[in-house]
């Protein structure tokens, strides 16, 4: 069973940064859509979790949801199978847990959802005080 590691996340006032990062297996790494959800506080249900950021390894494409256009940036760093989210300009909406997820293949164009992804992380928690 594959295990996505992340790390990071905290608390910071809004318009603070905070960065996020995942670790996987190289082969999920290298041929996986890798990216991130989050649940807000409240939202129960695991399939409501929003779309956040992804990116492709093959060949280094990215998705954004509109929520966090401009404002975040994923990369990664292929010696440590390893991806980042950067999050800046924090705002109080982005508050919840963020959750690292895998799903075979590339980056659906029209944005990844959660019903494409194979693996989760166990989540980290992001919370922006206003």
């Amino acid at each position: 069973q594959e295990q996505l590691v992340e790390s990071g996340g905290g608390s910071v006032q809004a318009g603070g940064s905070l960065i996020l990062s995942c670790t996987a297996s190289e082969y999920v790494y290298n041929n996986y859509c890798m990216g991130w959800f989050r649940q807000a506080p409240g939202e129960e249900r695991a399939p409501e979790r929003e779309g956040v950021a992804f990116i492709y390894s093959r060949d280094n494409s990215t998705y954004y949801y509109d929520s966090v256009k401009g404002r975040f940036t994923i990369s990664q760093d292929n010696a440590k199978n390893t991806l980042y989210l950067q999050m800046n300009s924090l705002r109080f909406e982005d508050t919840g847990m963020y959750y690292c997820a895998a799903g075979r293949g590339k980056c659906y164009s029209g944005g990844p959802g959660y019903y494409g992804m194979d693996y989760w992380g166990k989540g980290t928690m992001v919370t922006i005080s206003s």
